[in-house]
């Protein structure tokens, strides 16, 4: 990404963490953080990543919520984000926190299990 498309999208990544947190009224949409927001060089896609707190059902729900909403998101951001053309958004479920949370977990299995070896030998 160029400088310019990675401010613009620092800037969505704020905007669209305030208008999903307080415009969207639909039900189906549960607690939404935005992660981080890709824009391509050219500012006409982004590609918004968030994390959803729930289940699969609540997530696949907050997804469709969000993509039904999709027009109204895209109007609000090009009301608050002086650019020539308003980039078209999709929305996508950052998995970054489910793999660092499985790394962390085999990481912590290892050490309890080396713990355990080292006191097997001590015996």
């Amino acid at each position: 990404m160029s400088l310019r498309s990675h401010r613009v999208g620092e800037q969505m990544k704020k905007e669209l963490g305030d208008i999903i947190g307080r415009k969207i009224k639909d039900p189906r949409i549960g607690f939404v953080t935005v992660t981080d927001v890709q824009v391509t060089g050219d500012l006409q896609q982004a590609k918004v990543f968030i994390s959803v707190l729930g289940d699969a059902e609540q997530k696949e729900n907050t997804l469709k919520g969000l993509a039904k909403a999709k027009g109204f998101i895209r109007s609000e951001i090009g009301q608050r984000i002086r650019l020539r053309k308003t980039p078209e958004i999709t929305f996508e479920f950052d998995e970054s926190m489910d793999y660092g949370n499985r790394i962390d977990s085999l990481l912590y299995q290892l050490h309890e299990e080396n713990q355990s070896k080292d006191k097997e030998t001590e015996e």
